[in-house]
């Protein structure tokens, strides 16, 4: 995550979505640069909102953007099954080797992932909170010109990242089975992915209502 104060903007890092090119690019710019742990790096909404907004509402005068990248769920999912066939991983409880594509997915769709395919869900990274608190331009990650664009305007500095972290090409098919239980299930990725514009503008999913508090003692 990257705090920029003059620019009143801050990047969140959605795993997955090329998020360390640009923070090792722009990191230099920044007034704030989170690059660890992996919790704190990868705050999602929530965090940012109890964590870092307090914060940066205390010490930096005016309100601040919140800018973000979301990839295509199923392209998402496949990053990770890629990247969790490092053979560094052979033999972890978090590596795919000896899966399908198909079979991590599976996977993903239970009601308790395995470690292998417990890598959350990008709607519940980008979901705003009930005090206001979200993600003001969200960009698809395909769309790296837009990208780049709003940020070089935003912060006055050519944005060049270079590809990191490049994970294997490797076959990635689902039978349709598999797609449409993950679409059912993950509704809310493809709806919120299916919202973004251009130039950052996007359809917000609602904040999630209040939890009822149970009157028994």
């Amino acid at each position: 995550m990257l705090v920029f104060s003059k620019a009143r903007l801050v990047l969140l890092s959605v795993p997955k979505t090329g998020s360390t090119a640009y923070e090792t690019a722009l990191a230099p710019h920044a007034a704030i640069a989170v690059s660890a742990p992996p919790e704190l790096k990868h705050a999602p909404v929530f965090r940012y909102n109890r964590f870092f907004r307090p914060m940066i509402d205390r010490f930096f005068d005016g309100s601040f953007d919140v800018v973000a990248v979301m990839r295509e769920p199923l392209d998402w999912l496949g990053s990770w099954y890629r990247y969790r066939q490092r053979p560094e991983l052979a033999g972890h409880a978090n590596s795919t080797h000896g899966l399908s594509f198909d079979d991590f997915v599976t996977a993903y769709c239970t009601g308790e992932p395995p470690p292998c395919a417990r890598v959350g869900s990008q709607a519940k990274f980008l979901e705003p909170q009930r005090n206001g608190a979200r993600v003001t331009h969200l960009f698809r990650y395909e769309d790296q010109p837009g990208l780049r664009s709003f940020l070089a305007a935003r912060l006055g500095v050519a944005v060049e990242p270079a590809p990191l972290n490049r994970s294997p090409s490797l076959p990635l098919t689902l039978s349709p089975r598999t797609d449409t239980r993950l679409r059912r299930k993950f509704a809310e990725d493809f709806t919120l992915w299916s919202g973004i514009g251009a130039n950052g503008a996007y359809t917000p999913l609602p904040a999630r209502p209040k939890p009822e508090q149970d009157d028994e003692a």
